[in-house]
């Protein structure tokens, strides 16, 4: 529980308290006032032998009035201050759930701008690469050599580039005739791509400077690891404006890249604890996660009620997000940016 919700509950417990006890004492009162009643009656019936006994019961009588007017001030007194207190612990409770929602909308902000300045990068390699002469020569000019050669050129920009797991290069038919990593990825030559997304919607391009992107999927030729495939046409002469010979499909290591991005956002020790940050896609479906459950199989069902970023209360956790704002010419896929922190517990 809270600070603030152990100190709403402590004062209503306060509350109950001063209640019972102010109770108690009335029910005192009266009964002091009843005996006081009874011994007046009595003194009477004694006549002047009485009489001593009368002045006390009267002033029995005016004690336990003046006691009444004291708990009846008391509890007014109480109950206005225990509700102001309640309110304002209240207001400030509210208070700190904002502040706290919108730290963590911001954070979630964060997390999908590194990956979408991130991804704007890969946009742009697979768009540059696709023009290098080694590559559209092992199109144009199909000889061993020449993809021998484009396999080494591809190897070189991937010592250089550690965040790719393999780059294809595939003819119009789908069949990969060169890849960067043959040590590594025997199976990728002869694979037929000519089913997958990426190269379809790859060899689709208008142009040179368009690209094409898949979501987020295992590759079982690269031990079935988690990829961000992306891809543009290998076009005659490496021109932007060049007929299409074939699709140049660059493979993202997801797995490491993004469970960077999610691990590194900036929490406090206490918050690393009871915070779940996670990225996911336009269909909800969780692509990386700081605690790396539910990866490609579970999906995150958002409130956002039309908002591109913002937070919400959801039972014991504050669940801040962001949509992708994209970056440069990269539009982004729809994804946000999730971060899930736990308030049962602070």
């Amino acid at each position: 529980m809270s600070s603030m919700e152990s100190l709403l509950k402590l004062t209503h417990e306060v509350s109950v308290v001063a209640d019972d006890k102010i109770n108690r004492i009335n029910a005192i009162t009266h009964k002091s006032r009843m005996l006081a009643l009874n011994a007046t009656i009595e003194a009477a019936r004694a006549g002047d032998l009485g009489r001593g006994f009368a002045v006390v019961a009267e002033e029995v009588k005016g004690i336990s009035g003046e006691i009444s007017d004291l708990t009846g001030a008391l509890q007014e007194q109480l109950r206005n201050r225990l509700d102001t207190l309640a309110d304002l612990g209240q207001n400030f409770a509210h208070s700190l759930v904002t502040v706290r929602g919108e730290r963590l909308a911001d954070l979630s902000h964060n997390v999908i701008d590194i990956i979408d300045r991130n991804l704007y990068e890969r946009s742009c390699d697979v768009r540059w690469w696709a023009t290098d002469k080694a590559v559209v020569d092992a199109l144009s000019a199909p000889t061993k050599d020449n993809r021998r050669h484009a396999s080494h050129r591809l190897g070189v920009i991937l010592d250089s580039y550690t965040v790719y797991l393999d780059l294809w290069v595939a003819d119009c038919g789908g069949r990969v005739v060169a890849n960067g990593r043959p040590d590594l990825y025997p199976d990728a030559v002869g694979t037929d791509v000519s089913s997958e997304q990426w190269f379809r919607s790859g060899l689709a391009t208008r142009d040179g400077t368009d690209f094409a992107v898949a979501d987020i999927a295992t590759n079982p030729v690269l031990g079935r690891q988690p990829v961000a495939t992306y891809a543009t046409a290998i076009r005659e002469g490496g021109e932007s404006d060049g007929r299409a010979l074939g699709v140049l499909g660059i493979f993202f290591d997801w797995s490491n890249q993004s469970s960077a991005a999610v691990k590194g956002v900036r929490l406090t020790e206490t918050e690393k604890a009871i915070t779940r940050c996670l990225v996911l896609d336009s269909a909800g479906r969780i692509i990386a996660a700081s605690d790396g459950a539910g990866l490609l199989r579970e999906t995150f069902t958002l409130k956002t009620e039309g908002r591109t970023q913002g937070f919400y209360r959801d039972g014991d956790h504050i669940v801040g997000f962001a949509l992708t704002p994209g970056y440069e010419t990269y539009e982004g896929l729809g994804w946000y940016g999730v971060v899930v922190q736990d308030t049962a517990g602070n």
